[in-house]
C-alpha cells in the first residue's frame, strides 16, 4: 500500500540537466522532486510526489483535508507497524 502526503512547494529551480526541479515541504521535511509531470507547478502548490516525480497538483482545501486525514490517522498509533507475535508453544 501506498500512502502518498500532499506537500507545499518552496522553491522551483531549473536547468538544462535536471529540468525543472521542486523543493517540496512536506510538513516533517523538505525533499526535492522533478516537476516533469506538473509543469504548470510553482511556488505555493501542493503537489503529490511519487518516485521523485510531483505528479499531481492539488487544491489548498484538498491537499489541507489529506493532510488533517494523516494526523488523524498517526494520531490513532498507525504510523506504527504491529508487533510480531510470538508463535505459540509447540508451534
Amino acid at each position: 500500500m501506498c500512502l502518498t502526503v500532499p506537500g507545499r512547494i518552496v522553491q522551483v529551480e531549473e536547468s538544462e540537466a535536471t529540468g525543472r526541479v521542486a523543493r517540496i515541504d512536506f510538513g516533517v521535511a523538505v525533499r526535492t522532486a522533478n516537476l516533469l509531470y506538473v509543469p504548470e507547478a510553482a511556488v505555493g502548490d501542493f503537489v503529490i510526489v511519487q518516485s521523485g516525480f510531483a505528479t499531481r497538483r492539488l487544491g489548498a482545501h484538498e491537499a489541507e483535508e489529506a493532510i488533517a486525514a494523516r494526523r488523524e490517522f498517526d494520531a490513532l498509533g498507525a504510523g506504527n507497524p504491529p508487533r510480531a507475535r510470538a508463535p505459540a508453544p509447540g508451534r
